[in-house]
């Protein structure tokens, strides 16, 4: 019922003999309040007023006070309806409130978010005098770059960075003047300041593409930043959305596949054999130089419970044959051959404390900012551990191998591996070009990073990630494959290269795609020498 008389406003306020008859209502309505003050003036005189009884003496200040206190309210009142275009607080608030396509702030034009190659992400085009926002790579960037709707609001950077692209970051009051004096005739449409940001389309555009492809089910995330940094090259999450189409659907919640989650930052998985490296940090910071034995039959806390058996198990139990076990492993090699009975051991005499205190170390249970502005922050949500009792040993041991009580985002298990690049040293993940490196801090010593780099780079040349193994890239990282409750084991892979001097960090999730070593380490490695193609 109310779209055809909003559409019918929306011409109206769109034609251009508004500007005149919009000018003429103001003359007129000033004319009107004049004339109403003059009639009221010689009324005052016309009427004698000698029969009425005196005020009280207290009545006069009162209503004086009032008089006052209304004026004022009505004049700051006044400063936002006719001045307030020129104060970001004020148009942020028009343009996320008043969804009304003929409101004023919607007019302006909004400045781009650009990629660090300065390949456009988001610009806005003038149509049929109305400026509109479009975002030329459309599903691509949504969950990032996220979306400036008349009726939808503000997401992602576009509202984090709303006031700069706004232009509302003036430097002078002339330049404030001038983008209100725009506003209210509407002479000329004012602009806002570009963005840039340090993402590579090309390279996002590639994460999107081969997880998009990935079998079963097409969903997953891919991060990629430099660990020196922190400066994100990618930040993909599928199934995503069309930031040019936006639907009231798309907000109902009744999509099984949450395409408006961004499941690199938001998206809680079990982190499987990937959470290892983890336990090595702290297995390597608590001065741990031995070797366990582990069998073929497993380890278990408790004869009631299942025993945590390696992989290799269940494939020679599939083809009808026995496996006598991996034998006595020290760290490295355990770390290579990915050995879930090896790292449940190794939770267990390391016990509940030393676990504890490594979360409380690698920022456990928080959110991690990592674009701020006026109008809010991005976070992403590091690995979530929930309580694990004193007398639950066998909880202990599911977590040291990434199930049970643990989950983790890719994003932050990106953070994982470039502070392993990085000596240890997590960097604030950053998305805009000009933010200042930050430091987020230090989650290991530089010794145990140190180690845990040629540990990671032997997983990739003689361990679970050979298969990637590729002249010149000098892959470091670790796979993993997570079990869930809801369907096949979600397929991960993390790492960094050249593993002599790590440039670049990344995290891969391929959601319910079985073997890390089989479907995201392929992935990471086509990345990465995607990357070398750009000379990054």
């Amino acid at each position: 019922m109310l779209s055809p008389a909003m559409d019918l406003l929306n011409d109206l306020f769109r034609s251009p003999p508004w500007e005149a008859l919009r000018l003429g209502l103001q003359l007129a309505f000033g004319l009107a309040l004049l004339f109403w003050l003059w009639q009221a003036f010689q009324l005052r005189h016309a009427v004698p007023l000698r029969h009425l009884a005196k005020p009280r003496a207290w009545l006069l200040p009162a209503i004086g006070l009032l008089t006052v206190a209304l004026t004022v309210i009505l004049a700051y009142q006044a400063t936002w309806q006719l001045g307030g275009r020129a104060r970001p607080q004020f148009i942020a608030f028009m343009q996320s409130h008043d969804r009304r396509q003929f409101n004023p702030a919607h007019w302006i034009q909004r400045g781009r978010i650009l990629d660090r190659r300065g390949q456009i992400l988001a610009e806005t085009r003038n149509r049929d005098g109305a400026a509109e926002r479009v975002y030329p790579y459309g599903p691509t960037f949504a969950h990032t770059v996220g979306y400036a709707d008349a009726r939808f609001g503000l997401n992602g950077v576009e509202a984090m960075a709303n006031r700069a692209l706004n232009g509302s970051t003036l430097d002078s009051l002339d330049d404030w003047s001038e983008l209100g004096r725009q506003l209210l005739t509407q002479s000329k449409r004012p602009r806002g300041q570009d963005l840039v940001t340090t993402l590579d389309a090309e390279l996002q555009q590639f994460a999107v593409e081969r997880i998009a492809a990935a079998k079963p089910v097409g969903r997953g995330a891919v991060v990629m930043l430099r660990p020196a940094d922190g400066a994100l090259l990618v930040m993909a999450s599928l199934p995503g959305f069309d930031p040019n189409q936006l639907q009231p659907t798309l907000f109902s919640g009744g999509d099984p596949t949450t395409p408006l989650l961004n499941r690199a930052t938001q998206g809680q998985y079990p982190p499987g054999s990937i959470f290892k490296v983890i336990l090595a940090a702290q297995a390597l910071e608590n001065g741990f130089r031995g070797r366990l034995d582990c069998p073929a039959d497993g380890y278990t806390t408790s004869s009631r419970y299942r025993p945590i058996r390696d992989h290799e198990y269940y494939e020679a139990r599939r083809a009808g044959r026995s496996w006598a076990g991996l034998g006595v492993l020290d760290l490295s090699t355990a770390l290579a051959k990915s050995s879930n009975v090896f790292f449940a051991q190794l939770g267990v005499l390391g016990g509940h404390a030393a676990l504890a205190k490594t979360g409380e170390r690698m920022r456990f249970n928080r959110s991690i900012d990592f674009v701020g502005g006026p109008s809010g922050t991005l976070q992403l949500q590091s690995a979530q551990l929930q309580p694990i009792p004193e007398h639950d040993r066998y909880g202990l041991a599911q977590a040291a191998i990434g199930q049970g009580r643990v989950t983790a985002t890719p994003a932050y298990m990106a953070l994982v591996a470039a502070a392993i690049a990085n000596d240890g040293v997590a960097m604030r993940p950053r998305l805009l070009r000009d933010a200042q490196p930050e430091m987020v801090g230090r989650f290991m010593s530089a010794d145990t990073a140190r180690r845990l780099r040629l540990m990671l780079r032997q997983a990739v040349t003689e361990g679970t990630g050979k298969g990637i193994e590729t002249p010149g890239l000098e892959i470091a990282g670790k796979t993993g494959t997570a079990e869930n409750p809801q369907g096949s084991s979600h397929s991960w892979f993390i790492g960094f290269a050249p593993a002599s001097a790590p440039r670049l960090a990344f995290a891969v999730l391929v959601e319910h795609g079985g073997y890390g070593s089989r479907m995201a380490a392929p992935i990471a490695r086509d990345l990465l020498l995607k990357a070398v193609e750009q000379g990054l």
